[in-house]
């Protein structure tokens, strides 16, 4: 039986584009639009704390729009979960965010900061929204993650889309997602992946069968400047089902 792996398209980066001049150019629903009938399974935004791309009025008219569920990526703080609360996306991603970041450097460090993510996150967790992490491939991370009580986490693929524009380690780092993945399914945790995956590198990650699951965004939206976010959407969607036959 051929496996079937969810597609979540990012669409920080349209945000990014309009706000680099105000306005309302290139529009964000629209965007959200196409990737709906392109044929993803969800879209995911990042409300980062400076809002720096996607904000409030974009979730809720996401939210208001759209008939794909919604995944919100989010700080683990009291701030960004009153969000996730209030504006109730199916699923909500807690992420690590660093200001001066120009993108996400790595996963959550569940196991250096357990304490305060236990306390912080009890009330979202209460909720009906489906809560995921977004951790490094390694096993001591998901063990911290399933003692939160948070049975999705999303790997963050940094490493190995890094090792792989570098041609060296690509072995190494898609080995350390493979074990732990599969670890990650022992347990009872849903996993998926993301970060950095290209049409060159994610037939290696879509055929881990593990992996239930990618989000990606940046490359879409890059690439969907010279061939349309239509067909990079449907292209990205082909090479994942070819690698998951």
């Amino acid at each position: 039986m051929n496996r079937y792996i969810r597609l979540g398209v990012n669409i920080d980066h349209v945000a990014t584009l309009r706000n680099a001049r105000g306005g309302d150019f290139p529009d964000v629903i629209k965007a959200a639009k196409v990737v709906e009938e392109s044929g993803a399974d969800l879209i995911t935004v990042h409300v980062r704390e400076d809002r720096r791309h996607i904000n409030e009025n974009d979730l809720k008219n996401i939210l208001n729009t759209l008939n794909i569920p919604v995944n919100l990526e989010i700080a683990a703080n009291l701030e960004m979960i009153e969000i996730a609360t209030q504006y109730n996306p199916k699923f909500v991603c807690f992420v690590p965010e660093n200001r001066k970041e120009i993108t996400t450097e790595g996963g959550l460090d569940v196991v250096k900061n357990f304490k305060a993510l236990s306390n912080v996150l009890k009330s979202i967790l209460e909720t009906e929204i489906k809560v995921s992490v977004f951790i490094d491939p390694d096993k001591e991370q998901i063990k911290a993650t399933n003692d939160l009580g948070i049975k999705t986490i999303e790997f963050h693929t940094g490493s190995y889309a890094n090792a792989f524009s570098k041609n060296k380690n690509i072995d190494k780092e898609l080995k350390k997602i493979e074990e732990n993945s599969f670890f990650a399914k022992q347990i009872g945790l849903n996993c998926h992946a993301g970060h950095g995956l290209t049409f060159e590198n994610v037939a290696s990650i879509a055929a881990l069968p593990n992996i239930t699951e990618l989000n990606i965004g940046h490359f879409i939206i890059a690439d969907s400047i010279f061939n349309g976010l239509q067909n990079s959407i449907l292209k990205m969607r082909n090479i994942i089902k070819q690698a998951s036959l």
